[in-house]
């Protein structure tokens, strides 16, 4: 008896962003995380955690530690995390899962609590981020070249800063952008655009 052969579509032969390249911890990501639109706080401070980490390394650097991140961060439960206290850092300081930046790992409280102020005048923060898209919706950017800042990204950047963020400048924000899908710059021939 003949076995019949499986029809479901596998990602082998699927067509991606050149950016991921073959890292199946990359494609994963990409795949299944970047650009698309994610309105749940919880997963929006998961991500300012982690863009704001990254600073001046590769994501991929992050993507392999996001697991330490999570237990480190408490399951990125913002609340907990602006709670942490000075043994708190001197406990991460020595958590070779995470970078271990004082100011990186300091910065990470103190944006956890600016992240809770936010909510609070707000209601999200998911609110407050869309506050500066266009009719308050995700981009889905058209072929070209994929900008690492845009005037959106520099005013998010610019309030989040006068407000007291730090570790996420135009840059990083952009970066931020993408992960959370408010804008989709998958190149226009991917599978996942």
């Amino acid at each position: 008896m003949a076995v019949k052969k499986s029809t479901k579509p596998t990602t082998d032969n699927l067509k991606r962003c050149s950016w991921c390249g073959t890292d199946p911890l990359y494609t994963k990501y990409h795949d299944e995380e970047w650009g698309k639109t994610v309105h749940d706080d919880d997963v929006l401070f998961e991500f300012l955690v982690l863009e704001s980490a990254q600073a001046g390394l590769s994501w991929i650097t992050i993507l392999r530690r996001r697991e330490n991140y999570r237990k480190a961060f408490a399951n990125f439960n913002v609340t907990k995390v602006a709670a942490m206290t000075a043994h708190d850092v001197e406990r991460l300081m020595q958590d070779e899962g995470i970078i271990r930046n004082r100011l990186k790992i300091t910065t990470t409280i103190s944006n956890a609590q600016l992240f809770i102020a936010i909510q609070k005048e707000f209601g999200s923060f998911n609110k407050y981020l869309y506050s500066f898209m266009p009719d308050g919706k995700p981009i889905n950017n058209q072929p070209g070249t994929i900008p690492v800042s845009t005037p959106i990204s520099d005013a998010i950047a610019k309030d989040m800063k006068k407000r007291g963020f730090k570790f996420f400048g135009t840059t990083i924000c952009y970066a931020y952008m993408q992960a959370v899908g408010m804008v989709n710059d998958h190149v226009v021939d991917c599978a996942f655009k």
